[in-house]
């Protein structure tokens, strides 16, 4: 199951290291290379400082090279949330902020002559359902209070009939990827570095600098910036207290049909979202939502399953050419963490909590660090101030993070497995109990049997099967492994314990 955007041999041909074999001294120390990591790099590297960016897989291959590529400011129906929680003031500067990072990514494409299929289209949320128009309404009179030109419209070209939707103009989509291709092109211009297959393990303080311990080597450097998707240290900062995962997938479609124009996401749940891009200079679909918390149980049939289903509804002849999956880290007031890594780390920054958005926010992350950097003030850093005190306003989302974290991180462990080794099928896997000590069995489609060791290497929730990925997926913070015990996601960065058979 691969991604459309990691289809593209593109970021194969940039310069980069191919992994880092030397002690090294830099002005910042940047932990991923995915769009908010690169971002930075381009903007401190322009700047003239020295910066050495670490990756621990390949470039955006995880979150970044898995999105669906819309850079927009209509972040679902935010406005009369932000309203009601935070006031007319902070909901404005949050969708001011968000246009500014529009025109910064259109910015940057133009000035750098980056060739990335950057589109303006128009962002509709939409409804199907009379009784959800109320919702809908709600938030047009909030943008609208907010001095924004939305729309409401009872028509945005898709293949049905809406009972109406509101409109955002001028919001934008991408291949991310050939946008981090020319972000890394820049970088290395400028003599920055990038580092792949080099895992970051630790970052400690040495008097008034830094070090960043990754594949035996240290890089001392003033600055560090941690763009790791989730963080991955997780005291100071507690991160982990403050944040969960939320999985999606989506599909890409040969439709065999012109396709309508714009950017579409529903109101409701399940989610559903449409866009389209090009292909082999061909323009076709892509369908995703039917979202779920990370490490929740799920199957092909109510996943990748109902998009298929939604792709033939509508486009009986179509081919589906792509599929893939994501996962995205939500806070539990649903504003991102930007800024000072913790009150205790001076000159450590994060961005994080980018709650499927992360085109955009991670563009405004990247301003607000770099003028933390700099020494410069920013009138939006106020906005996700990522050592906040009190970001619990989902009551209902918090209280139940901590149940699940205390299934899996106690009672879970002491149930017994329903099912023996016998009835796990081929190319299946589940956790069993052998000689009172529970271990995860996969069996390939072959018969050959791979055992782990379901803890999570790191804070030890018990790992659940994902069996439409074939891989470990911890409930509590969203970590990763494949079927063999190899990390795949972070927060967790160690390999699973293995048993031989």
């Amino acid at each position: 199951m691969n991604s459309l955007w990691l289809s593209d041999e593109i970021l194969k041909n940039i310069d980069t290291k191919r992994e880092l074999t030397e002690n090294i001294t830099t002005d910042v120390c940047i932990i991923g290379a995915g769009i908010l990591g690169l971002t930075c790099g381009y903007y401190l590297s322009k700047l003239g400082y020295k910066v050495a960016i670490l990756e621990k897989d390949t470039i955006a291959s995880k979150a970044t090279g898995h999105t669906t590529g819309k850079i927009t400011s209509q972040h679902s129906l935010f406005y009369d949330y932000l309203t009601n929680s935070y006031g007319e003031k902070f909901a404005k500067d949050y969708l001011d902020v968000n246009e500014e990072a529009i025109q910064n990514i259109k910015n940057i494409i133009d000035e750098e002559n980056i060739n990335c299929d950057f589109k303006y289209q128009n962002s509709y949320v939409y409804t199907i359902k009379k009784d959800e128009l109320a919702t809908i309404k709600k938030e047009y009179k909030a943008v609208s209070n907010l001095g924004y030109n939305c729309e409401l419209v009872t028509k945005t070209g898709l293949p049905f009939d809406i009972a109406g939707a509101i409109c955002f103009k001028n919001q934008a989509e991408f291949n991310p990827i050939k946008y981090l291709a020319g972000l890394c092109k820049c970088i290395t211009n400028r003599n920055g570095e990038i580092y792949i297959n080099t895992t970051a393990v630790d970052v400690k303080m040495d008097d008034s600098d830094y070090i960043t311990y990754a594949n035996n080597h240290i890089i001392k450097s003033k600055y560090v910036i941690i763009a790791t998707h989730y963080p991955f240290l997780n005291f100071p900062g507690f991160y982990f207290t403050k944040m969960y995962q939320s999985t999606s997938y989506l599909i890409a479609v040969d439709t065999k049909k012109t396709l309508f124009k714009g950017m579409h996401i529903s109101a409701g749940v399940p989610t559903l979202s449409f866009r389209t891009a090009l292909y082999s200079n061909k323009e076709i679909l892509l369908i995703g939502g039917m979202d779920h918390k990370t490490g929740q149980s799920s199957s092909y049939k109510d996943t990748y399953g109902k998009l298929e289903e939604v792709a033939k509804k509508y486009y009986p002849n179509s081919d589906i050419l792509f599929r893939w999956n994501t996962r995205d880290c939500i806070s539990l007031d649903k504003l991102p963490y930007i800024g000072t890594y913790s009150t205790g780390t001076p000159n450590m920054f994060v961005g994080t909590g980018f709650k499927k958005w992360g085109m955009t926010l991670s563009n405004v992350a990247a301003n607000i660090i770099v003028d933390k950097i700099c020494g410069n003030y920013n009138k939006y850093e106020y906005l996700f101030k990522s050592t906040r005190l009190k970001p619990i306003k989902n009551h209902d989302e918090f209280k139940n993070m901590l149940v699940q974290s205390t299934n899996s991180l106690l009672l879970n462990k002491l149930k017994r497995p329903q099912m023996s080794f016998y009835e796990i099928a081929n190319n299946s896997g589940s956790i069993i109990e052998v000689n009172g000590q529970k271990v995860g069995i996969y069996k390939d489609a072959n018969g050959k049997i791979y055992a782990v060791k379901p803890i999570c290497t790191h804070l030890g929730c018990l790992l659940s099967w994902n069996d439409i990925d074939k891989t470990w997926d911890c409930p509590c913070h969203g970590s990763r492994f494949n079927y063999d015990g190899t990390n795949l996601y972070d927060p967790a960065f160690k390999n699973l314990d293995t048993y031989d058979l």
